[in-house]
């Protein structure tokens, strides 16, 4: 295990994952690092935790963090790891796909947490190579919140393993109709430190492939939750399935399962999910 004092710049991070993502020839089999790093200790900045609080609809001033929130103090853990020589998947066009989280308990905001992150896996897909990474908080011993992201590295592969079938449910209801700003992924870039230029302004995005600015899927799915609410020991997962451009109109769908959507007005869905209480 890494211990770290201070947690890494995700701006010299991101370079440096550029820089190597050439170089870099993704396979499911590829060896990658198993060390764990963890960062002790770690107060979040509220002027910051408020302006994500802000940015993604969450009311402000609350005693816990948002549900969401904890991933954004691992995430320069994440990335210090995805950015590293010894990960075998290109940081540039690594797309997260999905990521589950598991709340066990409310997390103060003016708390001191222990995060750890580590890569679990590396696994074949039809599309390339997914990776997927495990971040923990503690508050002294206790593991208070936990996730699992998954990335994906597209790139030619001759797996031809079957994919799981994807279970397409009768859509659901829409409650209300977003028109998101094109400056949220400035916003949300700024709050959460991932300023990934396909996030920031077309021109950068443009660079990747996409025509405009896309939101991040991390705020996507933390403006959903923000509008449905979260019991405080909570398990949520969600998919990421199409980017949300920006400008663009949205529409948030849910019902009385838990379930929610973020979809277009044509019907395409861009972000799936479900929020469900644990009961033990």
């Amino acid at each position: 295990m890494t211990v770290l004092n201070t947690p890494p710049a995700l701006g010299p991070l991101f370079t440096l994952g550029a820089l190597r993502s050439p170089f870099k020839k993704p396979s499911a089999g590829a060896v990658f690092p198993r060390s764990r790093l963890l960062l002790p200790g770690l107060r979040p900045d509220l002027a910051k935790l408020a302006a994500y609080e802000r940015v993604c609809g969450f009311a402000t001033g609350n005693e816990g963090l948002p549900v969401t929130y904890p991933h954004v103090l691992g995430f320069p853990l994440a990335m210090k790891l995805m950015s590293a020589r010894e990960f075998p998947l290109p940081l540039l066009g690594l797309v997260h796909t999905s990521i589950e989280i598991v709340r066990h308990a409310e997390l103060p905001a003016d708390g001191a947490y222990d995060i750890a992150v580590h890569v679990d896996r590396l696994g074949p897909h039809r599309r390339g190579t997914e990776a997927g990474v495990v971040t923990e908080v503690r508050a002294g011993e206790a593991v208070v919140w936990e996730s699992r992201s998954t990335y994906l590295a597209r790139h030619r592969t001759s797996y031809d393993g079957a994919a799981a079938p994807r279970v397409e449910r009768e859509p659901l209801p829409v409650l209300d109709e977003w028109r998101i700003a094109g400056d949220v992924g400035r916003r949300y870039g700024a709050a959460s430190g991932d300023r990934n230029p396909i996030h920031l302004h077309p021109l950068t995005a443009r660079l990747f492939g996409f025509p405009r600015a896309i939101a991040h899927g991390m705020w996507t799915v933390a403006r959903c939750l923000a509008a449905h609410g979260v019991p405080e020991r909570v398990r949520v997962a969600a998919e990421f399935r199409a980017p949300v451009l920006l400008p663009g109109t949205v529409l948030y769908a849910t019902d009385a399962s838990g379930r929610f959507e973020l979809r277009a007005d044509q019907g395409k869905v861009h972000v799936s999910g479900e929020v469900s209480a644990l009961t033990a």
